[in-house]
């Protein structure tokens, strides 16, 4: 299976990462990559990016180094109602949204399953959010059955997130909750994409973890957006934008 997007990585300007756009298209080319997004972390998250930073992607080449760029956001999800941290005039203005749970200050209500699996199946009601980024972390419970269905209902895509993958990462049991999770993908059919979630240039557009994965689980391809741009295509707000405009 060969993975051409890579619909999930930082530049420096998240305040926890450490390449800039140019680095990071570039590595992403060496990888293999067609499309990249860059999807920097939202106001709340602690040293990230204001909104004055999202109003003024027009100056950015879409272009780098034979690579298509994708610019866009993740969100926080700030609590169970599925709040966000952009206001929507801005956000609707994003080629790509991705909305995440994070640690406090991010999130300001408790860990339970309840509110972890409200807080996803509320922020994909949210027209412009295209991906859940991350529903991995054993530290943030979640009902999976809930989650993939409203990803179904709502034609939100569920990310596998290499990152977690890694054996240093901090979020808990992740392959073990993808597995539950991608089980339940395939059972209704629900696509899935895939980000490395690069917090520095060598990492975009790696994905051993999540092609080893995707192996494991005997995940079929067709369920991957991310090995065809014309499978991705439609859950980016870019292009469904000019869709509708026809």
């Amino acid at each position: 299976m060969k993975i051409i997007a890579d619909t999930h990585a930082h530049t420096l300007v998240s305040g926890h990462a450490y390449s800039t756009i140019r680095e990071m298209a570039q590595f992403g080319a060496k990888n293999g990559l067609e499309y990249l997004a860059l999807t920097e972390h939202g106001p709340k998250m602690t040293g990230s990016c204001q909104d004055i930073y999202f109003m003024n992607f027009k100056v950015i080449p879409r272009e780098m180094y034979g690579i298509n760029l994708l610019l866009g956001i993740e969100l926080n999800i700030l609590n169970a109602d599925g709040e966000v941290d952009l206001p929507e005039p801005l956000l609707k203005k994003m080629d790509i949204s991705i909305a995440s749970i994070h640690t406090p200050p991010c999130f300001s209500d408790e860990f339970t399953i309840e509110n972890i699996t409200n807080a996803y199946v509320n922020v994909m009601k949210n027209p412009y959010v295209n991906i859940i980024g991350h529903p991995d972390d054993g530290r943030m419970p979640l009902d999976y059955e809930k989650l993939v269905k409203a990803a179904k209902e709502t034609g939100t895509l569920l990310e596998v997130n290499n990152s977690s993958l890694h054996p240093l990462s901090f979020r808990a049991n992740a392959k073990e909750n993808y597995k539950v999770m991608l089980d339940l993908c395939k059972q209704y059919e629900v696509p899935i994409t895939t980000g490395t979630d690069a917090h520095m240039d060598v990492e975009a557009g790696r994905f051993e973890s999540t092609q080893e994965l995707l192996k494991e689980c005997d995940f079929p391809e067709e369920l991957v957006v991310t090995t065809n741009f014309e499978k991705l295509k439609p859950y980016i707000n870019l292009y469904k934008q000019e869709s509708a405009a026809r």
